[in-house]
């Protein structure tokens, strides 16, 4: 739990979101007028891949199915093509780690190595519609409803290599390895003297000379240097036309041939560019997506399911965080990150409370709000209302400062709901604690305990 926290901790203040194999999971700055913090539009692998092929980067044949029949049409089809014969069979999950991933069922590995079209039907099969769990999804997984079925290509030599915002440098920076098709993170922990940065000039952009010079770094044999520069140039070109925050190729490989060849990509969007990128936008695969977080993003609101027992309704991210922390502090679990911004409507804050209360783990729910721009009035609306159509029976603990705090206290004492009210922070964090607590040891122990909001 503290490691959730830690991570949100660091996606807030740092910019950066934990996404399959990254080095870089950079979110950038994208702050609405409300300061609302945003994550990014992660895209499946063989979406990654075409856009590459568009750009005229080199990368395996292939073809996605999402059924065992189309994959064994596939596989016949690259098995008829000039290729050894061998192909790689991937799941489609948007998580990282998809090698080392069991299937739900028991079914070991989410890229598999298959000899004939045969082959290939059979392991589809055995991926396509069930969940895959990797060291990144949770126990929960994440369905596979696709999976990519590419030729197997010989490497002769393997890099990492990517593109990404960074904030440290204003802009774009290119990054590299020469020890990649391996854990990049455990590379960058045990062997940090491995990855090397060189921002690109935010006026000139990358050039084909600075592009050579990378690719000489990284180790590229000299016969390999010119291409593998031309494609750096061309993944450049595509991460600043497409908005990207994120391009990222392991590996990046010399195959047997000479060629240079991007193996596998990942691509990340701003999410603030929809409107400039909407066939990029129409990739999106919702069922990849934690469903509490689609529907509070139907309502503009921005939510990251947590594994406590404490709902957490706050309107800034940086407040949501300090409330996470105060109630760690006193013994506590967040269930959530929760922040409904600096506008929230009545009706936002309803739906945030249904959101909250959808999750069968929240025993208590903490609402701190810091009327700046967002008045007090109108969230004390909006924990009526929910209160009264829900029919809550979860405690609910109310802690209001700033814009209309009086008007906001005078409407929930006129409600007629049990709503425990308190003005400092570390008192209702104390607060919310100690009842979370009870309701948990009620419930350990088959005791039915109701809290009943009406007077």
């Amino acid at each position: 739990m503290a490691a959730s926290i830690n991570s949100l901790r660091r996606l807030y203040f740092a910019g950066i979101k934990r996404h399959g194999r990254q080095i870089l999971r950079t979110l950038g700055a994208n702050v609405t007028a409300q300061h609302q913090q945003r994550r990014n539009l992660s895209i499946h692998e063989y979406h990654s891949m075409k856009i590459l092929e568009d750009a005229g980067i080199l990368t395996p044949k292939g073809g996605v199915a999402n059924t065992p029949e189309q994959a064994y049409e596939v596989a016949s089809l690259l098995d008829e093509s000039e290729n050894t014969g061998d192909m790689v069979v991937k799941a489609q999950v948007l998580a990282g780690g998809r090698g080392k991933g069991v299937f739900e069922g028991g079914f070991k590995g989410g890229v598999k190595i298959v000899f004939s079209p045969e082959e290939a039907r059979e392991v589809a099969s055995r991926m396509i519609g069930k969940k895959l769990i990797t060291k990144q999804t949770g126990e929960q997984g994440r369905i596979c409803n696709e999976v990519l079925i590419c030729e197997r290509l010989y490497a002769r030599r393997e890099y990492y290599f990517a593109l990404a915002l960074e904030r440290k440098f204003m802009g774009v920076v290119l990054v590299g390895s020469p020890q990649g098709g391996v854990d990049i993170e455990k590379v960058a922990k045990e062997s940090p003297e491995a990855i090397f940065k060189q921002p690109i000039d935010i006026f000139k952009g990358l050039t084909i000379e600075g592009a050579r010079e990378f690719a000489t770094k990284m180790g590229f044999s000299s016969s390999c240097v010119e291409q593998a520069a031309e494609w750096m140039l061309r993944m450049y070109n595509t991460f600043i036309e497409r908005d990207a925050v994120l391009l990222e190729i392991n590996p990046m490989s010399e195959d047997l041939f000479g060629r240079v060849v991007c193996m596998d990509c990942k691509l990340l969007f701003d999410d603030n560019a929809g409107y400039r990128q909407p066939e990029i936008f129409d990739l999106r695969d919702w069922t990849q997506e934690d469903q509490r977080e689609v529907e509070a993003a139907k309502h503009n609101l921005n939510y990251i399911g947590l594994d406590g027992s404490i709902g957490c309704l706050v309107n800034g991210a940086g407040l949501a965080m300090a409330t996470m922390d105060i109630i760690k502090l006193h013994g506590g679990d967040p269930a959530n990150f929760l922040d409904i911004g600096g506008g929230a409507t009545i009706e936002q804050v309803h739906s945030a409370f249904k959101i909250i209360t959808e999750d069968k783990k929240v025993h208590a729910i903490l609402v701190n709000i810091f009327g700046g721009i967002m008045r007090c009035d109108i969230i004390a609306e909006g924990i009526i209302s929910a209160a009264k159509e829900l029919g809550l029976t979860i405690p609910v603990v109310v802690r209001l400062q700033g814009t209309r705090v009086d008007d906001a206290k005078a409407l929930i004492a006129a409600s007629g709901l049990r709503i425990i009210a308190c003005d400092d922070l570390e008192e209702a964090a104390n607060m919310v604690v100690r009842v979370a607590n009870i309701i948990e040891l009620a419930r350990q122990v088959d005791l039915k305990v109701k809290f009943e909001l009406p007077i």
